[in-house]
């Protein structure tokens, strides 16, 4: 690969002292971030370096999504009623959504996610599991030339859709880390639905494969109050406290959403060093109650490693960091009624370097420095958004902008998107696939 600068008006580096760099360059060799410094000093020092990026541009590490669905949305994306609950949405829509999907399905619905996120400038996708082609979705994720992780989604709960044994569940979780091993820029996780679909020799036989695979683990758990009202029945306990005392939390684990925790269960996620992925559009979107319930506030205050994700095209529905990150800054500033609570460098943060340090990927990405990986995002300025120009960069992108500003984007030292365009597939012959496997869907389920 050549050397490559990319420079910009100001490189917002997301490292310790959180140091922005005017009128600088991010310099790139293979995979790997070289030097980051004055644009016109790594011209003296790299005279044959490609240049991209633009005078006027602004710079910021690789975005983290740390919780996507990547199939079954895809081809329905804002097609489930938002005046419907949740059981209504997951049985009559959710289900026979996923049940009609072929390979090809997974596939389009990968691909055209991961497009939408790496257009809106997010490198790095945790995948929050597929339901039945785990290869396929892998297959989209190599092409399109995405950082990421793989999974596929476990239940053993008797009756429910798709449910399997434990050794059934196990045997799919072990084929996805066979499929991206440890590595790669895909990177296979333990994935269970979570929620109170799994059995309690699930979860723990789940959580030991990940800690002996050197991986993660993964699952939903109390994004509104349903699952402490099973839990509670079921075992006398919360959700949290009762996967805490069996042994299943841990620094490997990311619990998804955690949106009704109470000081117990929260005293558990701090001592366990398990991480949470937060997805602030899905519940407002599905009146989950973060606004009424929601304690990730506390959870930071006490050192949480916390990751913002932008959920599935029917919960969150844009798959856009800067949107994502401007409203969980509100809600955080909102509700503790203090200007100093909380910033927009805090929820660039979460989008970057303190996703990173959630997902375990801190010490490879997450901030613009030496020897890690250059994942980097350009954001054009010339957009009414951006007049005047702000001093404070990190103010104006958080609260200014969003995901359109996003011009270029470059994965471990490759550019995946120019000019706001995806380069390494053919996203139009994909999209006008999808579109029609979208209406022969919509014919045969649709309530």
């Amino acid at each position: 690969m050549p050397k490559i600068l990319v420079r910009a008006k100001q490189v917002i580096t997301m490292n310790a002292k959180r140091e922005i760099v005017e009128d600088g360059a991010v310099a790139i060799e293979d995979n790997q971030i070289v030097a980051v410094d004055k644009f016109d000093k790594l011209c003296v020092s790299m005279p044959d370096a490609e240049i991209h990026g633009e005078p006027n541009a602004v710079i910021t590490p690789g975005m983290i999504n740390g919780h996507q669905h990547l199939t079954g949305d895809r081809l329905f994306k804002s097609m489930i009623p938002d005046t419907i609950d949740s059981q209504d949405a997951i049985f009559n829509w959710a289900v026979p959504i996923h049940a009609a999907h072929t390979e090809r399905d997974d596939y389009l619905s990968a691909l055209l996610a991961l497009n939408e996120a790496l257009c809106n400038g997010i490198t790095t996708t945790v995948e929050a599991g597929t339901v039945a082609h785990p290869d396929s979705v892998h297959a989209a994720q190599v092409e399109i030339g995405t950082r990421g992780t793989l999974g596929s989604w476990g239940w053993d709960t008797e009756g429910a859709p798709y449910a399997g044994s434990i050794s059934e569940v196990l045997d799919r979780q072990r084929e996805v880390l066979r499929i991206a091993p440890p590595g790669g820029l895909i990177e296979g996780w333990v994935t269970l639905v979570g929620h109170d679909l799994m059995s309690d020799e699930l979860v723990c036989a789940a959580s030991e494969l990940a800690r002996n695979n050197s991986t993660h683990l993964t699952f939903h758990i109390s994004p509104s109050t349903n699952d402490t009202a099973s839990y509670l029945a079921r075992t006398g306990k919360h959700p949290v406290r009762h996967l805490y005392d069996l042994g299943a939390l841990g620094p490997h684990v990311l619990l998804a959403h955690a949106v009704h925790l109470n000081e117990d269960e929260i005293d558990c996620v701090v001592s366990a060093n398990a991480a949470v992925a937060v997805c602030p559009w899905a519940y407002l979107r599905l009146a989950q109650g973060i606004t009424a319930g929601g304690r990730h506030d506390e959870m930071l205050r006490r050192g949480v490693r916390i990751a913002l994700g932008c959920d599935s095209e029917n919960s969150g529905d844009a798959v856009d960091p800067i949107r994502n990150a401007a409203l969980f800054a509100g809600l955080m500033r909102d509700k503790s009624m203090d200007p100093f609570s909380y910033s927009a460098v805090d929820a660039l943060a979460q989008h970057t370097i303190e996703a990173a340090r959630a997902i375990g990927m801190d010490d490879k990405i997450g901030s613009l420095e030496v020897g890690k990986q250059a994942d980097l995002v350009v954001f054009q300025t010339s957009g009414p958004e951006w007049i005047t120009r702000s001093s404070n960069p990190v103010l104006q992108l958080i609260w200014s902008s969003n995901g359109a500003s996003v011009a270029d984007v470059f994965v471990a030292g490759k550019q995946v998107v120019r000019g706001r365009k995806c380069i390494t597939v053919d996203i139009a012959a994909a999209a006008e696939e999808a579109q029609k496997r979208a209406q022969i869907l919509g014919q045969t389920i649709r309530p």
